[in-house]
């Protein structure tokens, strides 16, 4: 297929399994079209993408190596992207500036304050649990997005970031809609980037006038003492980063997860019992189901030879995540089939290299929390509709479920 035959990824990510599927029997790295009409390249399978991923001449600055950059004002269903790759933080950074970037947040997540933060994660769970049965009482139908998969790691990244409760629902809301893609409009995507600047702006304000002990008031000072190692910019959009990925990914874990289990009696019965650990259940839904199905955007800095294939240098490559946990060449004829026995803990639904994600212990922690709370909690828990009444996210970015509807039992 030439590059005229691009395939439109659904803006819905409504079948991610089968949109892979198909991806894949196109070869190992297909043109494609992002929603808008953006063009880029999309790897298939896992050792394609690892390998990309890891290539040096894969960037993720778009500014520097992306070819059709001036073009992003000109086009204006275009202007979502802008959002992803405009904005200068970690995620949009390329060498020493990411680097730099990335040494300012990383101390907040080492292992030892990560595991520090277990009495809080524990506390949260079993209160959002006690909420839970009240609300769930005489057979009443609860959305367990709503009551414990969304709330516990929003709460943990906002009593991180010093959030206070008045931004709270603002923030929540502005990293709902930064995540759907299915409206490439440039009135939504104005709204998005003006509330990035008002809500996380107000947070700033707030904590410039009432510092704590927090990652805003530090990431603070180190703008306010040493402007040449954070810019107003950076700290801006390094708070959007760390918000979004704080908590966006954690929901779908924890609800992916829920999902999986209550989906398959035979696998639900082998955690209970134990014959199945929490640690393969978490592996396996983020190999299957990953929260971030795929991920805009890398560049090509050189020519880049992918089999019988030439990315050309200055074009855009989409991480698709979702396709490498389910390629078969790596994970057997089954890769599609939810199975936590597997053990397969080479995902790389975290990412890989040094854009691994910072958070990926923090996430752990709060799903290996919640998740065998919730299930010894609620032994007779089961969806409250059939699987395929589930709607999915409007997004191809983030990979989850709108509501899971369930009954305690």
């Amino acid at each position: 297929m030439t590059v005229t035959d691009r395939i439109a990824l659904d803006p819905f990510g409504a079948d991610i399994v089968a949109e892979s599927a198909r991806l894949r029997a196109l070869g190992p790295v297909v043109p494609v079209e992002l929603p808008g009409g953006i063009p880029a390249w999309a790897p298939t399978g896992y050792d394609t993408l690892k390998d990309l991923v890891l290539d040096p001449r894969v960037s993720k600055d778009a500014r520097l190596h992306w070819r059709l950059w001036p073009e992003l004002q000109r086009h204006p269903s275009w202007s979502w992207m802008a959002n992803w790759v405009g904005v200068v933080n970690m995620l949009s950074t390329y060498g020493t500036d990411h680097a730099r970037l990335r040494k300012l947040v990383a101390p907040s997540f080492t292992h030892r304050r990560t595991e520090a933060m277990g009495p809080r994660v524990a506390a949260l769970t079993a209160e959002l649990l006690d909420a839970l049965e009240t609300e769930s009482a005489d057979g009443r139908v609860v959305d367990l997005r709503a009551a414990l998969a969304h709330p516990l790691p929003m709460r943990m990244i906002c009593e991180l970031l010093g959030v206070p409760e008045e931004l709270r629902p603002d923030a929540a809301r502005l990293i709902t809609d930064f995540m759907d893609t299915s409206d490439p409009s440039p009135e939504f995507a104005a709204s998005v980037h003006e509330r990035i600047g008002s809500v996380l702006g107000a947070l700033i304000a707030y904590r410039r006038t009432h510092p704590g002990d927090d990652i805003t008031t530090e990431l603070i000072r180190v703008r306010d003492d040493d402007g040449d190692r954070l810019s107003d910019q950076e700290l801006l959009h390094t708070l959007l980063l760390v918000v979004g990925a704080g908590f966006e990914t954690t929901v779908n874990l924890i609800g992916n997860a829920v999902v999986a289990l209550l989906t398959d009696p035979a696998q639900s019965a082998a955690v209970r019992s134990g014959a199945v650990g929490w640690e393969q259940v978490v592996d396996e839904t983020l190999r299957v189901h990953p929260s971030i199905a795929a991920l805009p955007l890398r560049f090509a800095v050189d020519d880049l030879k992918v089999g019988d294939v030439t990315i050309p240098a200055g074009d855009a490559i989409i991480t698709m995540y979702a396709a490498a946990g389910l390629d078969p060449a790596h994970y057997g004829a089954d890769a599609a089939v939810f199975d936590a026995a597997r053990g397969a803990e080479d995902h790389m639904a975290f990412g890989i290299g040094v854009h691994r994600c910072i958070g990926a212990p923090l996430a752990r922690l709060e799903a290996l929390t919640a998740l065998p709370a919730l299930f010894s909690r609620f032994p007779g828990l089961r969806l409250a509709v059939g699987p395929e009444e589930l709607r999915h996210v409007p997004s191809f970015i983030a990979h989850g479920w709108r509501e899971i509807p369930v009954l305690a039992g």
